[in-house]
C-alpha cells in the first residue's frame, strides 16, 4: 500500500478530476468513503443535488475564515492510497478506516480531535482512494504535520499487516523524491514516458558517470542538451547548480528548476564532489580507451567486465563504507552502459540502471574509499563510442551483462543480510531488467557458438564434457539440459585451439565466483572462458588483430600457453590505506 503526498492550491481544480471520467475514462462510480464529518461533507459523486462548489465551500471554510495574509499558499494536501495489484479489493468501509488512520498518523485530523482540519476520502476505483484535506483547523492554526510523508509511510505497513495485504518494504528516508500526480500528467500530456525529474535524475547521473572532475560533469550536461543554472559565490566558486528539461516550462512560460538535491540525495553538488574526489584521485583516460578504434566498444566492455568481477569480491568482502564506493562505482558502470548501449538493450539497460541507483543509496558514507578502478571502467566505457548490437560489440555487450547480473544479484544479497530492504529490492530488479538485455544481446553470439558445438566430432564433445564433469563434479546432468551447453563445448575446444589447457581454465573460471545464483551456469561460463582466455566474444571470425599460435604465455597463469591479453588488464581494486 502506497501513499503519495502533494500540496497544491485549487481544491475545486481537485475535485473536478476526482470526480470527473479521468483522462482515459478510468474512472468509476466516484463517490466518499470518508470525511471529517459526514453529516457536513455533502457528496456530489451519490446526490444528485449535490454539486463540486458546494463541497469545495464547505472543505475551504477554515481556510477562508482567517485573514488572507495567513492563508498558506498551497493549502490543499493530496494523498492519494494505492493497494498493491495483487492485493484483494477492499470494501468502503475498509477504505475508510484506511483513510482515518492516515490523516490520524499524518496530524491532519488526529482522532479525537474536534478542532482537526477538514478532510474527505474520494474512491473513483477498486485499488486506490484520495484523501483531500485543506490546511487550516478549525482554530485557525496549522496541522502539525511534520513528516507526513514518513509517517504515512509508517501507519501504511501497519495496516498492510492489519489487514493481510502484501507487505512492502520499509524506508530508510534515503530515497530520491517520487514524481508526483501532476507531475505524471504532464509528462503524459507531452508525450513522454518518464517524467521531468526522472529524466533530469538519468541525464545527471549519466553526466558523472566516469566523469574526471566537476567540469567535465557540467560539460556533459550541457551536451545531452539539459538546461544548467549554476549558483556562483562572490569569489566565482560554484555553490550549487539546477537543471531543467528544455520546453518543459510552467504556467508562467518560466523553465521548471530541479535543484540536484531534489533529484536524489546524492546529487547535490556536494555530494557529487566527494564521488569525483580530489584531483590526485581524479579518473582518468587509459591508452586505450581515448582512441575510437574500430574495436573499441568491444575492448572497453571486456575491460569493464574484469573490474566488474573483481570489484563484487570487494564489496561483499569489504565493509560498509567500502562497499558503498564500489556498489556506486558499479552504478557509474550501469549509467555507461545505458548511454552506449545498442538499441536492442538500451531500454532495458536504461531501466536497470534507474533501478540500481536506489540500491546505490543508504545511511553509509562512500566518499572515502577507493573506486578509482570501477570508475575508470564506466568512464572507459562511455569514451570509446556507442556499441554496435552485432559483431564482436555485440558479443562483449553480452559478457559484460551476463557479468552485471551476477554483480547486482550479490548486491541484493549483500544489503538483504543488513536489512536494506529497498536496496535489495532495488538490485533484484535491475538483475531482472540485466537478464532480459542479456538474452537479446546474447542471442546471436550463443546461437552460433551451439552450431559450432553441435559440428564438433563426438569424440572431442566427448573430452570436453569429462573436462566439465572434473570441474563440476555431480552437475554435469544438469549442464547437459541448459541451452548453453554446446557454447560451453564449443569455447573450450576453441580455448585448446588457441593454446589453453581447457581443464585449467575452466578451474579458474569455476572459483573466480559462485555460480548459484546464475540463470544458466553454461551461460556464465561460456564467457568468463572467453574473457579469460582473450578468445572472440563473437564466434564467427577471430578477433581483429590477435593471432593466438604466436602469443606468450602470460605471467602467473597456473596452467601453460595462456595468451597475454592484448590490452593490460584494469589496475586491481586497491583498499584505502588505514
Amino acid at each position: 500500500m502506497v501513499p503519495d503526498i502533494s500540496l497544491g492550491g485549487r481544491t475545486y481544480g481537485l475535485l473536478a478530476y476526482l470526480y470527473g471520467p479521468g483522462r482515459h475514462d478510468e474512472h468509476l462510480d466516484p463517490h466518499l468513503v470518508a470525511s471529517w464529518q459526514p453529516e457536513l461533507a455533502p457528496d456530489p459523486g451519490r446526490d444528485p443535488q449535490v454539486t463540486l462548489k458546494q463541497l469545495q465551500e464547505r472543505l475551504d471554510l477554515p481556510v477562508q475564515a482567517v485573514r488572507e495574509h495567513r492563508r498558506p499558499k498551497r493549502h490543499v494536501w493530496h494523498c492519494p492510497v494505492r493497494a498493491d495489484p495483487g492485493d484483494r479489493h477492499l470494501s468502503d468501509a475498509e477504505w475508510a478506516e484506511v483513510a482515518r488512520r492516515v490523516v490520524h498518523a499524518t496530524g491532519i485530523a488526529e482522532e479525537g480531535d474536534a478542532q482537526a482540519c477538514r478532510w474527505i476520502a474520494v474512491r473513483h476505483a477498486d485499488d486506490h482512494i484520495h484523501i483531500v484535506a485543506t490546511l487550516k483547523r478549525e482554530d485557525g492554526r496549522s496541522p502539525r504535520r511534520h513528516d507526513d510523508y514518513n509517517r504515512a509511510q509508517a501507519e501504511c505497513r501497519q495496516i498492510e499487516k492489519d489487514f493481510g495485504l502484501r507487505r512492502l518494504n520499509p524506508g530508510d528516508g534515503t530515497a530520491a523524491k517520487r514524481p508526483t500526480s501532476a507531475e505524471r500528467a504532464k509528462a503524459e500530456r507531452a508525450g513522454r514516458t518518464a517524467t521531468a525529474r526522472e529524466l533530469l535524475r538519468d541525464h545527471v547521473r549519466q553526466a558523472m558517470s566516469g566523469a574526471a572532475d566537476e567540469a567535465e560533469f557540467f560539460d556533459r550536461l550541457a551536451e545531452a542538451g539539459v538546461r544548467i543554472d549554476r549558483r556562483f559565490a562572490p569569489s566565482g566558486d560554484v555553490l550549487g547548480y539546477k537543471v531543467a528539461l528544455p520546453g518543459d516550462r510552467n504556467r508562467g512560460g518560466e523553465p521548471v528548476w530541479f535543484p540536484g538535491s531534489r533529484l536524489a540525495p546524492d546529487l547535490s553538488l556536494p555530494k557529487i564532489r566527494m564521488r569525483l574526489g580530489s584531483p590526485e584521485d581524479a579518473v582518468v583516460p587509459t591508452a586505450d580507451s581515448r582512441p575510437r578504434q574500430r574495436d573499441g566498444p568491444a575492448r572497453a566492455r571486456r575491460d569493464a567486465t574484469g573490474i566488474v568481477e573483481r570489484i563484487t569480491t570487494a564489496y561483499t568482502d569489504g565493509d560498509e563504507a567500502e562497499a558503498a564506493a564500489q556498489l556506486s562505482g558499479l552504478g557509474e558502470v550501469l549509467d555507461a552502459v545505458a548511454q552506449t548501449s545498442p538499441a536492442s538493450t538500451r531500454q532495458q539497460a536504461t531501466e536497470a540502471a534507474r533501478a540500481f541507483e536506489r540500491a546505490t543509496r543508504w545511511h553509509t558514507r562512500a566518499e572515502r574509499a577507493d573506486d578509482r578502478a570501477v570508475r575508470s571502467a564506466a568512464r572507459g566505457i562511455i569514451q570509446a563510442g556507442n556499441a554496435l548490437g552485432r559483431g564482436e560489440d555485440g558479443g562483449a555487450t553480452a559478457m559484460l551483462l551476463s557479468t552485471l547480473v551476477l554483480a547486482t544479484l550479490a548486491a541484493a544479497r549483500w544489503h538483504a543480510a543488513r536489512r536494506h530492504h529497498q536496496q535489495a529490492a532495488a538490485a533484484r530488479q535491475a538483475a531482472d531488467q540485466l537478464r532480459s538485455a542479456y538474452r537479446t544481446a546474447a542471442a546471436s553470439p550463443m546461437r552460433a557458438m551451439r552450431a559450432q558445438g553441435r559440428r564438433l566430432p563426438e569424440r572431442v564433445r566427448t573430452r570436453h564434457t569429462g573436462t566439465v564433469e572434473a570441474a563440476l563434479p555431480g552437475r554435469i546432468g544438469s549442464l547437459r539440459r541448459e541451452g548453453g551447453w554446446d557454447a560451453l563445448v564449443a569455447t573450450l575446444d576453441q580455448a585448446e585451439r588457441a593454446g589453453h589447457d581447457p581443464e585449467a581454465l575452466l578451474h579458474e573460471a569455476v572459483e573466480w565466483r559462485e555460480l548459484n545464483t546464475a540463470e544458466s551456469v553454461t551461460d556464465v561460463l561460456v564467457w568468463r572462458l572467453r574473457r579469460l582466455g582473450r578468445l572472440p566474444a563473437d564466434p564467427s571470425q577471430p578477433r581483429a588483430g590477435t593471432r593466438a599460435t604466436k602469443q606468450q604465455p602470460e605471467p602467473g597463469r597456473t596452467h601453460a600457453a595462456t595468451p597475454t591479453p592484448q590490452n593490460p588488464a584494469a589496475p586491481e581494486h586497491r583498499r584505502r590505506r588505514r
